[in-house]
């Protein structure tokens, strides 16, 4: 089940990024992470309620301080680096930058985990560093400049580095857990920390002004409960139910589906080089996975 949960992942991932890169057009990255994260907290305490699970499930304090943590890093900080990039270089490139979150997995299993690195890994890991590299020398979308493809291309590494690092720090308490209380835990993680933070930013009023009724809704919302929601829980059910490194060589085919969805619903240009970049950087996935 583990492996049919990562795959549903990739699907919705890829479906709620072109609702999101839509989303980003009215609202700011911080101010859409924030708006998604209180929706999908609040959708997900209604689910563990309906679920009839205890919310204050009887685990140890450094169980649910591991998951905030992780919340923090790989929703709060990593989603917002997420969204930034997304507005500067598009669904496309950033389908392609996102490759680096298999690599990223097996990189941090191998330093936190203890898991082994081979010669194949680290030739697989050269390979989607190139694609990415590839990637932030395509020709602008228009109005961007190079120097924004390069300052997205940035945003995106950073953003998958930050979630790479988030999910395997909680992978241990993952195999001990309930799904739907970690992937709760998670998310209210996040939620305690940006609620205070955006209150603190000057531009607070523009920042909680998503939470009014506004067009932008239409996107964000089904963007929030795809991605940030259904696309969540089985995320962490497919960690939890395989192996960190198929589970990540699984998500990562959602790279495909969204350039194909972007190319589709925001008309952006399948260009040669799109493609000769994700075909390496795909064929990296495989080799750091299987390696």
């Amino acid at each position: 089940m583990g492996e049919l949960y990562a795959l549903l992942t990739a699907v919705m991932w890829a479906a709620a990024v072109i609702f999101l890169k839509r989303s980003g057009e009215t609202m700011p990255p911080f101010a859409l992470n924030l708006f998604r994260i209180a929706l999908s907290s609040a959708a997900l305490v209604i689910t563990v309620a309906a679920a009839g699970q205890d919310l204050l499930y009887p685990a140890p304090l450094a169980d649910y301080l591991t998951l905030f943590a992780s919340g923090v890093i790989a929703i709060a900080v990593s989603d917002t680096f997420f969204l930034m990039a997304l507005n500067r270089i598009g669904a496309g490139i950033m389908a392609i930058v996102d490759c680096l979150y298999a690599p990223s997995v097996v990189f941090f299993a191998f330093i936190m985990l203890g898991e082994r690195l081979g010669p194949w890994q680290y030739a697989g890991m050269g390979l989607v560093i190139l694609g990415v590299v590839i990637a932030s020398r395509h020709e602008p979308p228009p109005g961007a400049t190079v120097r924004q493809i390069l300052a997205g291309v940035l945003w995106g590494v950073c953003s998958m580095a930050t979630v790479a690092f988030g999910i395997v720090l909680a992978k241990p308490v993952l195999g001990r857990s309930p799904i739907l209380w970690a992937t709760t835990m998670r998310q209210i993680g996040a939620l305690i920390v940006m609620i205070p933070t955006a209150l603190a930013m000057r531009g607070r009023r523009e920042i909680f002004s998503v939470f009014l009724p506004r067009r932008g809704w239409r996107y964000s919302i089904p963007g929030t409960l795809i991605g940030s929601y259904l696309a969540l829980i089985f995320w962490i059910g497919g960690m939890k139910y395989s192996l960190a490194g198929s589970a990540a060589i699984l998500n990562q085919t959602s790279s495909v589906y969204i350039l194909i969805f972007a190319s589709i619903f925001l008309k952006e240009p399948f260009t040669a080089r799109k493609v000769i970049a994700s075909m390496l950087a795909v064929a990296g996935i495989v080799m750091v996975t299987l390696g």
